[in-house]
């Protein structure tokens, strides 16, 4: 564990590789599920704009979200996007040791720093699997930030090992934006009232391809919530996406996110079994999210040369406690996979010329 001057550019985000001169790349860099969002998600926003004339009313959508996690809606926060809720947590709670668990999404650390606060790291390590151990976590830090699953490692943590986290006086912030692409969320912490200071942040924009909508929320205690909400602009989400956010927590939709987990469970296990083939590869093979994390021999050159192949891979050294050698690759349909695969076979062949 260390505070830190470090070269990783904590702003640095996967859709930096399909932007500017990346048109025509098959995108394995974002982890936004293909094919979304859904006719009839699409549909339900269009419909929404009758009501643009209207100041934004979040009350149904509020309503619909802590009906789906069984809490009060006075224990739910809507949020433009997960992002801006560690921007609010950053600015809002008065905390004096913060701590991110890393590596893992960096913007948390990067809204922290922005409102002064001077961040300790907890550096999971590759021979453990990158998998949190509560007794390494300091007694001293007041609030714990974690993924799970994590960001971009893929590692899904046990639910008792993370709330274990919890004591009087510390908020324990667990990023679950991937969560809903868990078959089953086994172990999920959303909807949990019975552990102090937890903090659960969920996102719309993975599953359902909402990413230019922005719209998140936050699960937690009522005077967290409070506090937050006064850190809130006015209006801070859009009657479009309160539309969007009512549509996915009905039943038809929670049932169609629940087959696609499993759809990507199948097709993730398609790509770690083709990735497994190459000796100059190495993955965090306790995988659980729509992505894999691999350890590749030059990858930096490697990940260069996918590009000229036509498939932008995110680059994994931005993340703290990763380096060069490391990308992140997004789970996509078995066609997909198989062209990649193809693509890193030249790729790596080109590399050890």
């Amino acid at each position: 564990m260390h505070t830190h001057t470090d070269p990783h550019d904590l702003r640095h985000h996967g859709d930096a590789e399909v932007r500017d001169g990346a048109a025509g790349l098959t995108d394995l860099a974002v982890n936004v599920r293909t094919g979304t969002p859904p006719p009839w998600l699409r549909e339900r926003i269009a419909r929404s704009l009758a009501a643009l004339a209207a100041y934004p009313d979040g009350r149904a959508a509020r309503a619909a979200v802590a009906e789906r996690h069984g809490v009060p809606v006075e224990r739910v926060l809507l949020t433009a996007g997960a992002a801006e809720a560690f921007v609010l947590l950053a600015r809002a709670l008065t905390v004096r040791h913060p701590l991110v668990v890393h590596p893992q999404f960096t913007e948390p650390e990067a809204a922290l720093r922005d409102a002064g606060h001077k961040v300790a790291r907890l550096l999971l390590r590759e021979p453990d699997g990158f998998r949190l151990d509560p007794a390494a976590v300091p007694g001293a830090a007041d609030l714990v930030v974690v993924g799970n699953p994590t960001n971009p490692t893929s590692v899904l943590h046990p639910a008792a090992d993370i709330a274990a986290l919890a004591r009087p006086g510390r908020l324990l912030v667990v990023d679950e934006a991937f969560m809903d692409a868990v078959p089953g969320e086994p172990e999920a912490l959303a909807g949990r009232t019975d552990v102090p200071g937890l903090v659960v942040l969920r996102s719309l924009t993975k599953t359902w391809g909402l990413a230019g909508l922005r719209i998140g929320y936050v699960l937690a205690e009522p005077e967290t919530i409070a506090a937050l909400e006064r850190a809130q602009a006015l209006w801070p989400v859009s009657t479009p996406a309160l539309a969007a956010a009512e549509a996915c927590m009905e039943p038809a939709a929670l049932k169609e996110a629940a087959q696609a987990a499993h759809r990507i469970a199948a097709d993730r296990a398609h790509l770690l079994a083709g990735l497994a083939e190459f000796e100059e590869v190495r993955v965090v093979e306790a995988a659980e999210a729509p992505f894999v994390l691999v350890h590749v021999r030059r990858g930096a050159e490697v990940r260069e040369r996918l590009r000229g192949l036509g498939f932008a891979a995110r680059r994994g050294d931005t993340f703290p406690g990763l380096g060069p050698g490391w990308l992140r690759l997004a789970v996509r349909d078995r066609a997909t996979t198989n062209r990649f695969l193809q693509a890193l076979d030249q790729a790596l062949t080109m590399v050890g010329d």
